[in-house]
């Protein structure tokens, strides 16, 4: 689907800001470039203002900002031999995605919607590979999450069950089945002929406007993994709202000690300091794992929370549009679609944040390197 261009109505001139990019749904044609008069002029690339330059600087940092974070934390996965091991390979597989969309999507969406009317002069392979690495990218990143989600899930509810080798294979399952449901959804148009992401005469790039292929590749993209995500949060609250309180139920259990104090008082000296001991190793022990099962389902949850809220203002407005056959203004478009690509960024934010591991690992790194 395609964004609209970002308007600057105040200075009369037209940002191009928004494009096909993780885009799966039809959206009306662009804007040309406008004299402050308010006359098309077609073909004719407008002047930038301050707000345009400013724009465009913040998209280029959030680009390499992207691009360098993810990297870094593929690099330190690769380094550091602890991390060669779940949940670290899904967490590397999400980074792989990432890095992609900041390689291979943002920079040539970015160069699009720079084009007076978002024409496409790069040729039809070239706008073949990029709207395919746009899907199969962005899809990965989205199904990644819900990879990661799943496996906290299986971790705290079947803990005896989940053993390492089964979460190795359920981790290898879960990455394989990601990239594969990817390829599909964004090969399908080349693969079986559902529509075409070029048209020569109009100079344009996007996804694939057949209605069918949008609802498909809508849901499998989004909506499907959103489910998931959202099923699975609300089981990882369930279970371990369970298990804390099971827990606490089990700190009073040290009330026999206070009975066989008042019932042989000669002996509280002896009793008591016995079994004081024992119960505080209990109780720390419990308090420690708890400790990690609640950053591990915070770190879960708010990964979950910034995936919804970066991705489901767009998937809403490219779901709404059609049905209504009505459309947003321009600069909304555009702020939902990079708002969407911003999740690759708050990503590897959010693993390092909440891994203590990570941080070592990165102070190690750059210190080895100095």
């Amino acid at each position: 689907m395609e964004a609209a261009n970002l308007s600057v109505a105040a200075t009369g001139v037209a940002l191009p800001l928004g494009s096909e990019a993780c885009s799966i749904g039809p959206s009306p044609g662009g804007v040309v470039g406008s004299t402050p008069g308010g006359a098309a002029l077609p073909g004719r690339e407008p002047p930038f203002s301050v707000f345009t330059v400013l724009v465009v600087t913040l998209l280029v940092l959030l680009i390499a900002a992207t691009f360098l974070w993810n990297l870094l934390v593929l690099v330190t996965i690769l380094r550091v031999r602890a991390f060669h091991r779940v949940p670290h390979n899904l967490v590397a597989s999400t980074a792989v995605s990432d890095v992609l969309v900041a390689a291979l999507v943002m920079p040539l969406s970015l160069v699009s919607e720079l084009s007076a009317g978002r024409r496409w002069r790069l040729g039809r392979s070239l706008c073949h590979v990029w709207i395919s690495f746009d899907v199969l990218c962005c899809t990965a990143s989205i199904w990644n999450v819900a990879a990661i989600a799943l496996d906290r899930y299986w971790t705290i509810t079947r803990h005896l069950q989940y053993t390492l080798r089964a979460r190795r294979r359920a981790s290898a399952l879960m990455i394989a089945l990601t990239w594969a449901l990817s390829a599909l959804i964004a090969l399908a148009p080349l693969l079986f002929g559902w529509g075409e992401a070029y048209d020569a005469r109009r100079q344009r790039c996007q996804v694939s406007q057949e209605p069918s292929y949008a609802v498909f590749s809508t849901c499998g993209a989004f909506y499907l993994p959103l489910g998931v995500v959202l099923f699975v949060y609300w089981k990882i609250y369930k279970a371990a709202k369970f298990r804390f309180g099971r827990r606490r139920r089990r700190a009073v259990l040290p009330l026999p000690a206070t009975v066989q104090v008042k019932e042989a008082p000669q002996e509280a000296e002896m009793v008591f300091p016995a079994r004081r001991p024992v119960v505080a190793f209990q109780m720390s022990g419990d308090s420690w794992r708890e400790q990690k099962e609640k950053r591990a389902a915070v770190m879960v949850g708010i990964l979950i929370g910034v995936f919804v809220l970066c991705w489901i203002p767009f998937f809403l407005a490219e779901l709404i549009s059609p049905l209504c056959a009505c459309s947003l203004p321009p600069i909304w478009k555009s702020i939902f679609l990079w708002l969407g690509y911003s999740n690759s960024f708050f990503n590897p934010l959010i693993y390092t944040a909440f891994n203590k591991n990570y941080n070592n690992a990165l102070k190690s790194l750059f210190s080895k390197q100095r």
